[in-house]
């Protein structure tokens, strides 16, 4: 899936705006309509390595929204090119389940998330590739 440059930085925000949006509302159906339908999702790290197509993508949001709640993002920057976007965005909220493979207890947590996503014509992200800072959620979840 190669990047078109058809949109604007404000188009890319907007699907950015509702993908965050539909995460923090744990509205995985939601979520999962901004993704394009042969989407290349990839969350570094985890255990499944990247998945393709919406399908591929539902079991991380399910697990994401049963082992985080009350989340917000808040991005700090975004960077643009030609059908894609950087995001350096701060993510607040609790741990009631397992995230990560840690136990939440239900304390609070902030980490730094990185997106890197690409767009198709559409609008739809066809390529979405996520960084976590393992480093500050492990120091905030530590398993005595």
């Amino acid at each position: 899936m190669s990047p078109r440059g058809s949109l604007t930085p404000a188009q890319m925000d907007a699907r950015m705006d509702e993908h965050f949006a539909f995460e923090a509302a744990d509205n995985v159906a939601g979520v999962l309509a901004t993704l394009a339908e042969d989407v290349e999702h990839d969350i570094i790290g985890w255990p499944t390595g990247p998945t393709q197509g919406r399908a591929g993508a539902r079991p991380f949001y399910e697990t994401l929204f049963s082992d985080l709640s009350d989340g917000r993002v808040e991005t700090l920057r975004r960077l643009y090119g030609e059908g894609f976007l950087v995001d350096d965005s701060m993510w607040r909220g609790r741990a009631p389940g397992r995230p990560f493979g840690l136990d939440g207890r239900g304390r609070p947590l902030e980490f730094r998330l990185l997106h890197v996503v690409e767009f198709a014509d559409s609008g739809a992200i066809s390529r979405e590739n996520v960084w976590l800072d393992l480093a500050a959620i492990l120091q905030q979840l530590p398993q005595d």
